[in-house]
């Protein structure tokens, strides 16, 4: 038996089916050169941030053919600067939704474009071969690079609808208070994807958010990084 969904759940899911049409027509009029000159400028960023610097693992996905940040540069990028490449498998079950991340340091990647060698799943998206057998861990990745179709000033994040991202991220973050919370969460957003900057009267636009959503840590886009914790910090002081 399905649960019942509320009225608020409902609403809030009829807003977040109407964003998503309205960020994707919005990232359309993108050009390619416009998604390549934002994507290395991201890039740029992230790799410049302590956190991916210290990162001994980093979680990174193979981008869509089209709608989404270039992820091609910053793969052989993560590859070169030695760190331990966690990239993500759905498989062929896409109906249970689930997700992991495997390591593909073990597996051939001598060639630059070794994720273009790999089997591509249904959106025809690239995906680590099942000779990748190391699977990522609770605490085996420290910084998640997350994709998404929009993401505002306080971390909140809409995904492409399907829960990939929240159900793996509450299986891998630990709530242990020995420990800091890992993997640092970090979302990568072209320009039509960030609505931190937009306001309707005096309000800014924010993503409509449920319960189990996750929120990030950093939102970074080609213009600027948002820490969303420090976002959140000033509006309560504010509110005092």
């Amino acid at each position: 038996m399905k649960d019942v969904v509320t009225m608020d759940e409902g609403e809030v899911r009829k807003k977040k089916q109407q964003l998503r049409k309205d960020i994707r027509a919005s990232i359309k009029q993108l050009s390619n050169n416009e998604v390549e000159n934002q994507s290395l400028e991201i890039w740029e960023r992230l790799f410049d941030l302590p956190q991916y610097k210290q990162a001994r693992s980093v979680g990174l996905f193979v981008s869509m053919p089209f709608g989404e940040i270039k992820t091609e540069s910053a793969l052989r990028r993560v590859i070169r600067d030695k760190k331990m490449l966690y990239v993500p498998r759905v498989g062929l079950d896409f109906e249970l939704c689930d997700m992991e991340l495997a390591c593909v340091n073990d597996f051939e990647i001598d060639d630059e474009d070794f994720f273009k060698l790999w089997p591509r799943n249904k959106w025809g998206i690239p995906e680590p071969p099942l000779k990748c057998r190391t699977i990522a861990k609770r605490g085996d990745i420290d910084v998640l690079v997350v994709p998404g179709v929009a993401f505002d000033r306080f971390g909140n994040r809409l995904g492409q609808g399907k829960g990939y991202y929240d159900r793996f991220i509450a299986s891998m973050r630990l709530n242990d208070e020995t420990d800091l919370l890992k993997p640092f969460l970090v979302a990568v957003a072209l320009a039509p994807q960030y609505l931190g900057d937009e306001k309707i009267g005096q309000s800014y636009l924010s993503v409509p958010v449920l319960d189990h959503d996750f929120k990030v840590d950093l939102v970074i886009t080609p213009k600027r990084i948002v820490v969303c914790k420090e976002v959140e910090e000033e509006l309560n002081m504010l509110k005092k």
